[in-house]
């Protein structure tokens, strides 16, 4: 901003008591443009002359608490949240529209992803890690989260690695001692720095490629991904070596969260880390503060459907509910494994095969966007969709719609179920069986195909 009049400040714990007030007055009375700040942001001597923007960056560092104070303090601000890994709760807005998302998925040119090592804790891993960092004149991050035995750590890493400088960051250090000791880090004056969490988030030294996470079972998904993120900032091949207990090499859920973290390891994975953190501890309350856990009492699905509905009303859309139609029909197959075991003579296949549809996602997109239709529009248009984006239906999508086709007409007629059985169709409205031909009190028509099916629902819309 350099060509620009505009002034910029810092709020933070390492600027002194008397800079600290300087500033606050200035944004009271409007004389700084762009205030970057901390947690301080939010404390209460904070106030802004007039808010316009608040850009909240690496947004999984701060809790729920916190960004309630911010709806409250700054109502009509716009809110921009960056993350490479957002919590859960977030992430669970965004899909279900509450609030806009963009993904960038493109990393920065001639970027390597960073190699991860999964093992359990060997002194011999650690120094030959140390050693070929060293050896071509890069930097390591040990990452040991306790302060109370940091030291110990750092006099066992000299002891491994006697030619290397080591030193300790950690965040209960005084502010000028820390600032201190990651300028030396930054110079390349240190080769190995012992340190916690701290490092996480903000820090980009392209000269540290090496970083050795000790007791990594103790750190969550979002954590690691951070913490890899540390290295590979350059055009060198990265390492990330997680270190384990031996006994937690095979079994408890922390080699579940290494082994995603070991599985993601692609270039711009974090996304699909988020993904993957929302479906292992899941979405929160999105009403209150918790972070994680599920929405028992409705059942996720009428949750998400009640949630839509509110978001859509408050935009000021129209909603159309979707169709509660339970369908019963014993010879439709609707998934490849249920039509190899049905006979020949029974099944009907309705479902989207494999070799029509071959990506795993697009298929389950695929499966809610026909779920999701309840108007002939919305129906017409996913057809459309469909034949314009994988081509000509084969016979089981043909009769997956023809399914979605028969749950249009019994909700237009207010009948909640369709139900075949030995080759009887029977249909259900307001509680109690209707009759379909006039004659029989719990009808009873032969139905042999969807078609027909179809065709009976129909007579009552």
């Amino acid at each position: 901003m350099l060509d620009y009049p505009v002034r910029i400040e810092m709020l933070s714990r390492f600027r002194s008591q008397g800079e600290q007030r300087k500033i606050l007055e200035l944004l009271r009375q409007g004389g700084v443009d762009i205030v970057i700040g901390t947690h301080r942001l939010i404390s209460g001597d904070v106030v802004f002359k007039d808010l316009g923007l608040v850009v909240i960056d690496e947004e999984q560092r701060f809790g729920v608490l916190h960004k309630e104070k911010f709806k409250e303090l700054f109502k009509l601000v716009d809110v921009l949240t960056l993350s490479a890994t957002p919590i859960p709760r977030t992430l669970y807005l965004s899909l279900v529209g509450v609030k806009d998302m963009s993904t960038i998925e493109t990393p920065p040119l001639n970027r390597l992803p960073v190699e991860t090592i999964v093992c359990g804790y060997d002194e011999r891993i650690i120094r030959d890690a140390i050693n070929r960092e060293l050896e071509r004149q890069g930097q390591v991050y040990f990452l040991h989260n306790r302060v109370q035995t940091i030291d110990r750590v750092r006099e066992k890493i000299v002891d491994l690695v006697p030619q290397a400088r080591v030193e300790i960051g950690h965040g209960q250090m005084h502010s000028d001692e820390l600032e201190e000791v990651m300028a030396r880090f930054v110079a390349g004056k240190i080769d190995v720095l012992v340190c916690t969490t701290i490092i996480e988030s903000g820090l980009d030294i392209p000269n540290a490629n090496t970083i050795v996470i000790d007791r990594a079972d103790r750190f969550g998904l979002a954590d690691l991904y951070q913490l890899r993120g540390r290295v590979g900032r350059a055009e060198h091949k990265a390492y990330a070596y997680l270190l384990l207990p031996r006994e937690m090499m095979t079994i408890g859920a922390a080699r579940k969260r290494i082994n995603a973290i070991k599985q993601y390891s692609s270039l711009g994975a974090g996304f699909r880390i988020a993904m993957r953190d929302l479906e292992i501890r899941g979405a929160g309350s999105i009403l209150g503060t918790a972070q994680s856990g599920h929405i028992m009492a409705i059942g996720f699905d009428l949750y998400c459907q009640l949630l839509k509905q509110a978001v859509a009303q408050l935009k000021g859309r129209k909603f159309q509910p979707r169709l509660e139609v339970d369908l019963r029909i014993d010879f439709v197959a609707t998934n490849e494994a249920e039509f190899a075991q049905l006979g020949p003579e029974r099944r009907i296949p309705a479902f989207v095969p494999a070799n029509y549809v071959s990506d795993t996602g697009l298929r389950i997109k695929a499966y809610r966007e026909i779920a999701e239709t309840s108007t002939r529009d919305q129906f017409d248009r996913v057809q459309r969709e469909w034949r314009d984006r994988f081509g000509k239906f084969p016979e089981a999508v043909d009769n997956l719609f023809l399914l979605a086709e028969i749950k249009l007409a019994a909700a237009k007629a207010g009948i909640s179920r369709v139900e075949v059985r030995e080759r009887k169709l029977m249909l259900t409205r307001r509680g109690e069986f209707i009759l379909v031909d006039g004659k029989f009190p719990r009808l009873v028509a032969k139905a042999t195909h969807l078609g027909e099916v179809l065709e009976l629902t129909k007579k009552f819309t």
